[in-house]
């Protein structure tokens, strides 16, 4: 842990359970996990030198803006998509095929940042897991670019941060992670239009959507590179992690239940951050994730929401300080100061720190079963709280752990593991009190994310 020495008491005395999260053996559980072994391989394999090398290769392209030239091959971003095609298929040779490459793709027009007709073209990469296939976890970042006029597709627009950071943090992830294999499938995206509207997310997740996908949960890439915030803050030991409360898509019978029961802050969305925050304390040396508990920054947007926007849990990985000379800007110099988002702004040491973050969440997240379905809670007016789930046809559960919190904490307090099982009681302790969660584990000990009962807690985005 990179926290404070003050902080790190603390936390440990508050989160006890959870620091034990993927190390204290369980009944049935092999003491030490080969799995846990390799989230810390994966978190040393990624490479601040092919992250920067790739990163340059994308600057070098001179613009990516999504309306930018398509059939040059050294300029636009035709060139860049077609250049991270070739890459996944390097890297998919070099697996013996372990990764399906495809354009996932639509013709936008007549939008305010598209009059006319485009092909946004999203290069998408899919590794399929062993098992359970179609339960999908997504990286993503964006190929696009722009300066200070959104509209201005032919001048230069590097975007080494905003957003070749994210782009080549997918693609590190692709390497490294390809040389696994995993029970559910992993996906690396390189999306589209975001600039422009968030237009490449919105074809990917209806994609998702039309084949059917069980997304359980999408990590969007935005900003990954830069220490030096405006604010005169240099640090390269934090990184923000942001998801929204509740489902956009609630009902308004699922509002009402919500209000007698709780889950404001414990969306599929929220419980993915979570999860997150706690593979940066578990594997990622030197990093302490900030869990901000918004969609995204103050009325800005990026390319999770339209995940989110149909019930996918979804979230933004970003840097903590952001330098805003350095985004959206035309490449000048005035009053000495520098505008532009050039490769001299990007932290290549720091990229690869959050990029291991990402890889080794995916990882866990594929290797661990899938979330717990129909969660459901009951212990009103008595001194005892039931928990209960769907039974699970996969042999890779070992068991459950139940976790609960009070309600003002941020992260799990306490927690219990239950075997395989799909109800446990929990006496003596008062529904009305806290808030609780279930996680299913593997044989390993790598566990899910923890669902909140209900609907307002479920992995599934069909819940209507």
């Amino acid at each position: 842990m990179s926290i404070p020495h003050v902080k790190l008491v603390s936390q440990l005395i508050k989160y006890g359970a959870l620091a034990s999260l993927y190390s204290i053996p369980l009944t049935g559980i092999a003491k030490e996990p080969s799995q846990q072994s390799k989230l810390h391989q994966i978190a040393q394999q990624i490479s601040a030198q092919r992250i920067e090398a790739d990163i340059q290769t994308l600057v070098n392209f001179g613009t990516r803006h999504t309306l930018s030239e398509t059939q040059s091959d050294t300029r636009g971003i035709g060139a860049a998509r077609r250049w991270i095609k070739q890459v996944f298929e390097a890297i998919s040779a070099k697996c013996g095929g372990c990764l399906e490459i495809i354009e996932v793709k639509k013709t936008i027009s007549g939008e305010k940042r598209i009059p006319d007709p485009v092909e946004v073209v999203n290069i998408v990469a899919i590794q399929r897991g062993m098992s359970d296939p179609d339960r999908m976890v997504i990286m993503s970042g964006d190929i696009d670019s722009r300066v200070s006029d959104v509209m201005d597709f032919t001048s230069d627009s590097p975007g080494a941060n905003d957003n070749a950071s994210g782009v080549a943090g997918v693609i590190e992830a692709a390497r490294v992670l390809s040389q696994y294999t995993f029970n559910g499938s992993v996906i690396y995206a390189a999306l589209s239009g975001e600039e422009q509207g968030l237009f490449g997310g919105k074809i990917l997740t209806a994609h998702a959507q039309k084949y059917n996908w069980q997304v359980h949960g999408v990590l969007n890439n935005d900003m990954i590179g830069n220490i030096t915030g405006i604010n005169g803050v240099t640090d390269n030991t934090t990184a923000r992690i942001f998801s929204e409360g509740t489902r956009v898509v609630e009902t308004k019978t699922q509002a009402r239940k919500r209000r007698f029961t709780g889950g404001e802050v414990d969306s599929a969305s929220r419980n993915l951050a979570r999860y997150i925050d706690t593979i940066a304390d578990q594997y990622i040396e030197n990093l302490d994730t900030i869990l901000v508990y918004r969609l995204d920054r103050f009325g800005r947007g990026g390319h999770h929401r339209p995940f989110n926007d149909a019930g996918f849990a979804a979230v933004r990985i970003m840097e903590t300080n952001e330098h805003y000379d350095r985004q959206h800007q035309d490449l000048r110099t005035e009053n000495g100061i520098v505008y532009g988002d050039t490769i001299e702004g990007v932290d290549f040491d720091y990229a690869a720190k959050l990029t291991s973050l990402n890889a080794v969440s995916l990882a866990s997240m594929a290797w661990a079963p899938a979330p717990p379905k129909g969660v459901e809670i009951s212990g009103a007016v008595r001194a005892s709280t039931t928990l209960s789930w769907q039974p699970a046809k996969d042999e890779n559960i070992a068991g459950y752990r139940i976790y609960w919190r009070y309600t003002s904490e941020p992260q799990w307090q306490y927690s219990r593991w239950v075997d395989n099982v799909n109800e446990f009681t929990l006496e003596n302790i008062v529904i009305d009190n806290y808030y609780f969660g279930v996680a299913s584990v593997n044989k390993n000990g790598i566990e899910s994310p923890v669902v909140f009962p209900g609907d307002v807690g479920s992995f599934d985005h069909n819940i209507q």
